[in-house]
């Protein structure tokens, strides 16, 4: 019976989203086999509390290890923890986020073991018994179909894509051990955390994204308004362009080389929606675009569109919510 194992994904302590979208996408793949899914859960004290909701989302059996070794340096033990269960359990593909983390691991972990590996998937399916992987390349610009030849398969998929269906099974929580005598080959020396609680835009389930057609940072306080206006769950993104030019930091950037978000409700200010953009932000539930260029490639994909000046049309949009709410 092959078997699929789902590396999740903790931040202080608690399981991110992406690790039940992991999980629920290996469900997927295991069904198709014939096989079944386990889960990794590796962080600090008190992170196994809740392993077992990952049954939820398709794990039959959860791994978890507590221990400091597994906090922020901890990438070579964690490394050891997967290496030995493959060599234990013999997986059939090992699927990771492709977050910041598992960018980092999965590669890593493909030059230990000389297996192949396919990034930033958005789209796994079964044919003739071989998982088929689907990926974008040239920026987004087209997709490749690839069969990896090897085992384990290393698949790490794009966060924000692969929906976190319920699909129950037992989700039976074992323990794992510590590796001994692991050094960790990168010391971290600090951490900066963002000046404020900023909601991430990829958890949050409104998105208002800003472009060039806010014409400078100086403007930046239109989109604020705006989502001070719509209230907690909504978040600032930005395009690559803006970014670039120094208007609004790398952790608001969606697109291609940013952050996938997958939210309830996407608004593009200004944005004319460059291909790399779109691959960022496409997945949302509803796109409102707005931007004075009616031939714009954004309003392809949004499903509302208003063609008029963001400097008119923002401020009025948040007078009337303001209102709505008040009333």
């Amino acid at each position: 019976m092959p078997k699929i194992l789902a590396v999740a994904e903790q931040r202080d302590g608690a399981l991110r989203n992406v690790s039940r979208e992991v999980v629920a996408a290996a469900r997927k793949v295991a069904d198709a086999l014939g096989g079944e899914v386990h889960a990794l859960v590796l962080g600090p004290a008190g992170v196994g509390d809740g392993a077992g909701d990952l049954g939820r989302y398709g794990a039959d059996k959860v791994w978890v290890g507590e221990d400091d070794a597994f906090g922020p340096q901890g990438e070579e033990s964690v490394l050891r923890v997967i290496a030995d269960l493959v060599a234990e359990q013999g997986y059939h593909s090992i699927f990771f986020p492709a977050s910041a983390q598992g960018k980092e691991l999965a590669p890593r972990l493909a030059a230990r073991l000389d297996v192949p590996l396919a990034t930033d998937a958005t789209d796994l399916s079964v044919e003739d018994g071989e998982l088929v992987v689907t990926r974008p390349v040239y920026a987004g610009k087209a997709l490749a179909r690839v069969v990896l030849e090897g085992t384990p398969r290393l698949v790490s998929l794009r966060p924000n894509v692969f929906l976190a269906e319920e699909s129950a099974r037992a989700g039976a929580v074992e323990r794992v051990a510590v590796p001994e005598g692991v050094e960790p080959r990168v010391r971290l020396r600090e951490v900066r955390a963002a000046a404020g609680a900023v909601l991430d835009v990829t958890e949050a389930p409104i998105v208002i994204g800003g472009g060039r057609g806010l014409r400078g940072p100086e403007n930046w306080h239109l989109l604020e308004e705006l989502r001070d206006a719509i209230g907690p769950g909504c978040a600032l993104g930005a395009s690559r362009a803006v970014v670039d030019a120094g208007w609004r930091p790398h952790g608001e950037q969606v697109g291609q080389t940013g952050k996938t978000i997958a939210p309830q409700l996407y608004i593009a200010v200004g944005i004319s929606g460059a291909i790399q953009h779109l691959a960022g932000m496409r997945t949302a539930k509803t796109i409102v675009a707005i931007n004075r260029d009616a031939d714009a490639p954004i309003f392809k994909v949004a499903d509302y569109g208003i063609v008029g000046d963001a400097f008119e049309i923002v401020p009025r949009l948040a007078a009337a919510i303001r209102e709505l709410r008040a009333g």
